[in-house]
């Protein structure tokens, strides 16, 4: 059990029949009043963020999230196929349990399968991937100045900007949780 008191970025708890991570808290003492906790919090299972406040003695039991390495192997229509890297135990998971998740992941890459009591809810891609792009418009020259982007379609399907410099067939960096080009990858 923890107690809002004690509420820390990145803690898990089970609130409300759900899974929650707090990603910021606030210890506030009115002038006048008790004192409470504002919090934003986020499902983890549908991805939605609240906000809620506790008083500073409500309880509510810890979340222990298992984050087990698994090869993403190949989709199957709906169906998305990950190994178990110790045990080579194979498991696939419906679209609704991977979401998009997985847009910035090629197969045979190690993610992370997420699981709170034995069920399966999310997965957690490698925070920077290198990508390469397959398609892309020529950039202008002499159009650079400004720090423009342009639309590129990487080998996974995801679609970024890049900056014009970018060609088809480059390798670069993005980071999964934005979406955002990071830079080449030097060959």
């Amino acid at each position: 059990m923890i107690s809002a008191g004690e509420f820390r970025n990145g803690v898990t708890m089970e609130y409300e029949g759900n899974i929650y991570q707090i990603i910021e808290f606030q210890h506030v003492k009115p002038g006048k009043g008790a004192a409470f906790v504002r919090t934003k919090l986020k499902n983890l299972v549908s991805g939605a963020v609240v906000e809620k406040t506790f008083r500073p003695t409500e309880k509510m039991p810890k979340a222990h999230i298992d984050r087990k390495d698994m090869t993403y192997l190949y989709a199957d229509g709906d169906l998305y196929n990950f190994m178990d890297v110790e045990t080579y135990d194979q498991i696939a998971l419906p679209a609704s349990d991977v979401g998009d998740t997985l847009k910035y992941v090629k197969e045979n890459e190690i993610v992370k399968v997420l699981s709170y009591q034995g069920k399966v809810f999310g997965i957690e891609p490698p925070t920077i991937v290198e990508l390469a792009v397959a398609a892309t418009e020529p950039g202008v020259k002499g159009d650079t100045a400004t720090g423009a982007t342009k639309p590129a379609t990487l080998e996974t399907g995801a679609n970024v900007n890049v900056p014009l410099f970018i060609n088809e067939g480059e390798i670069i960096k993005i980071d999964t949780r934005t979406g955002e080009y990071l830079g080449r990858v030097n060959n």
